[in-house]
């Protein structure tokens, strides 16, 4: 199982600059040895960094990539059980003012995820 394209999906958007920028981080947690120094344990904290972008896409950009994936899914049942709009129709995906990214194709893209 591959979890980059699922967290690629959920976490990186299209920006002015960039077709797929990274809107997540980690924070790394390390505990050392009293005494020695050595390590004990150690974690690791995924969050996103612009939950903003969710409800508020610049213009000429895009939200997460997981919204236009599921308006581009072409199983009509999948579509309706999901109450799937197009991305032309929704207001979240439509926001930026750009539904489709060159060299992308969300549908394909989707079932990758």
């Amino acid at each position: 199982v591959q979890s980059n394209p699922v967290l690629e999906a959920f976490g990186n958007a299209k920006t002015v600059r960039n077709d797929n920028s990274s809107r997540f981080g980690k924070f790394i947690k390390v505990k050392f040895e009293n005494g020695t120094g050595a390590i004990h344990s150690a974690s690791i904290c995924n969050y996103l960094l612009e939950k903003t972008r969710v409800v508020g896409p610049n213009s000429e950009e895009r939200n997460y990539h997981i919204f236009y994936q599921l308006c581009a899914v072409s199983d009509p049942d999948l579509k309706e059980d999901l109450a799937l709009p197009a991305a032309g129709d929704n207001a979240i995906t439509k926001a930026g003012g750009t539904l489709t990214v060159e060299g992308v194709d969300d549908a394909l893209d989707l079932k990758e995820t």
